[in-house]
């Protein structure tokens, strides 16, 4: 018997398979269905320990080659503390970036290293901040007074904008002129190490400014108590001009010592009062970054970068009472140790040609800033204090 094609012809008739035989053949399919899904799942485990031991791997070496960099970040916040101490006036800080411009540009300098000091550079930066939030007590800087709170807070915002003006005059880049106005208005490097890591800027930027911070903090330090004595300025009134004008906190106790105790102890809580608008500075220039990312299509920042929230939590935790003095004094320590490793990476990564091209404008401009940042704390001080 024959059955109509699809031609018009006809094709032969198939029986139908017995129920045995069609039975015979399900079970054969379903064999091999289950064979293939065996096979792939087998091999999708398979995969899955090789993707992990790769992992592993990789994450081996990463750890080794951080191993060079760590030891010679290790070596030179030895060398810097210590040369901080033989030399008070000069942070580790600074030493630490001297060092790391130094070592960076010497012919045989490792290139294993490298790695190492930007992890070191990148993670002990954002530490250090949080850290530096535990020095801060909020029952500190309300104890000034409101009139100088009302005078520090003019004084910083003049002397960051002025500089970001001056800047502009002289032809230097944004980048720049923040961190020379952020470390003069705020904490010297401290304050240039957080606000770096938030900005458009050249490596050669933060050496520079972290220079301009130590050549006019030690002149600001050699200069203000002589002034202060011709001017016969009283020893609260010496203390709250160091506080409010000289950049390290090194530098305000040497400037604030020849008037006595009385005048450091004030001279020390105006400066962390300072330190304080650090947060809101970060933010602020944060705000604006996000602006300008938006508008180019670029990746914005975050609002409030993980790390200053952070130094804010520490603020608060300090304020709290609840940490011994030990705790602070270790966590004191701790923040120095992290902030100095941070900046000899940072310097390890400035090229001295580059730093010198920008030697002349950016001396200027520093000049000018701490013209401006002395000028605005002589007036609000003794104005509103």
């Amino acid at each position: 018997m024959t059955a109509p094609g699809e031609s018009g012809g006809f094709l032969p008739f198939r029986k139908p398979e017995s129920g045995v035989r069609a039975s015979l053949g399900m079970h054969v399919g379903y064999d091999v269905l289950r064979g293939s899904w065996l096979r792939s799942r087998l091999l999708g485990d398979e995969a899955c320990r090789v993707s992990e031991l790769l992992s592993a791997v990789r994450r081996n070496a990463v750890a080794t080659s951080l191993w060079p960099g760590l030891v010679v970040t290790g070596v030179a916040v030895v060398a810097s503390l210590t040369v901080a101490g033989l030399v008070p006036a000069m942070s580790s800080l600074t030493v630490a970036v001297a060092l790391g411009i130094l070592a960076g540009n010497l012919p045989g300098f490792p290139r294993s290293a490298r790695p190492g000091l930007a992890w070191a550079m990148r993670r002990f930066l954002r530490v250090g901040v949080v850290l530096l939030g535990l020095q801060l007590a909020v029952s500190q800087v309300f104890g000034l007074g409101a009139g100088t709170l009302v005078a520090v807070v003019i004084l910083v915002a003049t002397s960051f904008l002025g500089t970001l003006v001056l800047g502009r005059v002289l032809g230097i880049s944004q980048g720049l002129s923040m961190l020379v106005g952020t470390g003069f208005s705020i904490c010297g490097a401290s304050a240039i190490a957080a606000m770096e890591s938030i900005i458009d800027r050249d490596d050669e930027d933060v050496a520079t400014a972290v220079a301009m911070v130590t050549i006019f903090g030690t002149l600001a330090m050699l200069v203000l108590p002589v002034v202060g004595s011709g001017l016969g300025l009283s020893d609260t009134e010496l203390g709250r001009i160091a506080g409010g004008s000289v950049h390290e906190v090194a530098q305000v106790v040497a400037a604030a010592s020849p008037a006595g105790a009385a005048a450091v102890a004030v001279a020390v809580v105006v400066k962390l009062s300072r330190v304080v608008l650090l947060a809101p500075l970060v933010t602020a220039v944060s705000l604006m970054q996000r602006r300008t990312s938006a508008a180019i299509g670029g990746r914005r920042p975050p609002v409030m970068p993980l790390f200053v929230a952070g130094f804010l939590a520490a603020v608060l935790l300090r304020s709290s009472g609840i940490l011994p003095e030990t705790v602070l004094a270790v966590a004191e320590q701790v923040t120095t140790v992290l902030l100095t490793g941070a900046l000899f990476g940072l310097g390890s990564s400035v090229r001295i040609r580059a730093l010198i091209r920008t030697g002349p404008r950016a001396f200027l401009l520093g000049l000018g800033s701490t013209l401006l940042v002395t000028t605005a704390t002589f007036a609000t001080m003794l104005t509103l204090t």
